[in-house]
């Protein structure tokens, strides 16, 4: 934000008397930068789904203080201290209604970037396939590492409060990031520099790729949507308004590729209903309505949608949020967000068939997989409680609990390591990481490397050789540690590493990374 004189236009439009105070204070200091309409513009936008980690008194602090490494100045000088709290709480006040977001305004965002030149070959020495794109939130950045030396190649400017993992292209060439504003850019790590990017949404959860690589799913909050792109150019291929079989309107709250299904499988955040949308053109034909007849090659009745894009819907007992799925995507687990159960839902068939205890809030999206005793089992933190639930995913049963220091937030493992990691995210003991045997199911070590600060997120590099570790700090680092010994080898300062992501893991669906 930065001072300006208050648009007369802006005052012509609505009159003082109707705007109230807050609304004046805006319109005079921000609107220049975050926009008339509040959805952004130089800046984020200031709504309260983008607010949500400025509660309290943190966004008046930031009004009145500035934020380092961004270009907010503080307004303490301008603004009085009561001017300020009416000012944060407008800011927190929702927006009247919906906005409108469609292909048009998706595509006048679009800025490609013009130094840009596809080169026929990577323009560095290091292995493609075994490069990290380490997100910096601390100052809106993406550093990418050489996998085998860990030399940072690149440093590439992000939009801010970049949100979710990166994605892949198959061929592990572009990698997707996305903003909580709902910017997409794009890069090419070949030659390490920003293709594009433009704005799919005005507040965003998360981003998926198409198992064919030629489709980007990005996952809306506002308006209550999935756009998807295409990924060679960003244009706009298809919105999805996100509307329930009931009429009522949803946020999505993530998407996710199933590869085996050739799909994109949808958590609606509202509405007791799972979406599958699928990436194949050749997708069957989907039936909401009546069907008089499913003898083969004589179905009696009309398809709502088929082929590419072809949307089905999976009615569920509640609105579920987080999901993990089996290696073969044959079955999700989902959970509420106030319930003390998990719920697994056969995708072939579309129903729920299984229930679990899990109270806590587990972080599904962030569970693993892996072999232990002959059997496949997959194994999830929890939120609110310390412990980490290991679940046996062919009888559906919770194996066993794993009590830990402290609620956590991520785990990591690779086929080559006989151990998960798994961080302590919350509470007075954030600063440690336990390593866990898989077969024995036990705490074999706590790490604790640098005392009172956040330890979190591990990714493996492509042999499962080393394990990266971020220090989750505005002065932070990533941690190197020998994946055998637990020994540490190397620190590399970085700014808030909330995550890394090794290409060749994501793009094979390693056993061990969340997906």
């Amino acid at each position: 934000m930065i001072r300006r004189i208050i648009s007369l236009s802006l005052l012509a439009l609505t009159p003082l008397s109707a705007q109230g105070e807050p609304a004046v204070l805006y319109a005079t200091h921000c609107a220049v930068c975050h926009g008339d309409d509040r959805l952004g513009s130089l800046g984020p936008a200031l709504i309260p789904e983008s607010l949500r980690r400025l509660k309290g008194d943190k966004l008046e602090a930031v009004i009145a203080q500035g934020r380092i490494s961004t270009q907010m100045p503080g307004f303490d000088a301008q603004i009085s201290a009561e001017d300020i709290t009416e000012l944060a709480a407008y800011l927190h006040t929702p927006l009247p209604e919906i906005p409108v977001w469609n292909a048009e305004r998706i595509a006048e965002t679009l800025e490609v970037n013009p130094d840009y030149v596809a080169p026929d070959a990577p323009q560095h020495d290091a292995d493609p396939l075994n490069i990290f794109v380490v997100v910096e939130t601390g100052d809106h950045h993406i550093s990418v590492l050489d996998g085998d030396t860990f030399d940072v190649l690149a440093r590439l400017p992000t939009p801010l409060a970049v949100h979710g993992g990166p994605k892949f292209t198959p061929d592990g060439r572009f990698t997707f990031v996305m903003s909580r504003d709902g910017w997409v850019q794009k890069i090419d790590l070949w030659s390490m520099q920003e293709v594009a990017r433009l704005r799919a949404g005005v507040n965003s959860r998360n981003i998926a790729m198409s198992k064919d690589g030629k489709y980007l799913a990005v996952a809306n909050y506002l308006p209550h949507s999935l756009t998807i792109l295409s990924t060679a150019d960003m244009s706009v291929e298809r919105i999805f308004d996100v509307v329930g079989k009931d009429g009522e309107s949803s946020r999505v709250s993530a998407v996710y590729q199933a590869p085996q299904r050739d799909s994109f499988i949808l958590a609606l955040k509202d509405i007791p209903e799972i979406w599958e949308v699928a990436t194949d053109p050749k997708a069957d034909p989907v039936y909401e309505g009546f069907v008089h007849s499913r003898e083969k090659g004589m179905v009696e009745a009309i398809a709502s949608s088929e082929g590419l894009f072809a949307r089905r819907r999976i009615e569920v007992t509640e609105p579920l949020d987080d999901f993990f799925f089996t290696p073969d995507y044959r079955f999700l687990i989902g959970a509420a967000r106030e319930s003390d159960r998990g719920v697994v839902v056969n995708l072939n068939v579309g129903r729920e068939t299984h229930e679990l205890p899990l109270s806590g809030l587990p972080h599904l999206g962030s569970g693993i997989s892996w072999e232990y005793q002959g059997r496949r089992v997959m194994a999830t933190p929890h939120l609110r409680e310390a412990k980490l639930s290991v679940i046996d995913i062919q009888n559906w049963e919770v194996l066993t609990q794993i009590d830990t220091d402290g609620p956590g937030f991520f785990m990591r493992s690779h086929e080559n390591s006989p151990y998960v990691w798994a961080d302590v995210f919350f509470g007075p003991n954030r600063d440690v990481m336990h390593v866990i045997d898989k077969q024995t199911l036990e705490i074999v070590k706590t790490l604790r490397p640098v005392p009172g600060k956040t330890l979190a997120h591990v990714e493996f590099d492509r042999e499962g050789r080393h394990a990266l570790v971020s220090l989750w700090e505005d002065d932070g680092a990533i941690l190197i540690y020998d994946a055998q010994t637990l020994e540490e080898v190397k620190r590399l300062p970085m700014s808030k590493p909330s995550g890394k992501y090794n290409v060749f893991n994501k793009i094979t669906f390693s056993d061990g990374t969340s997906h």
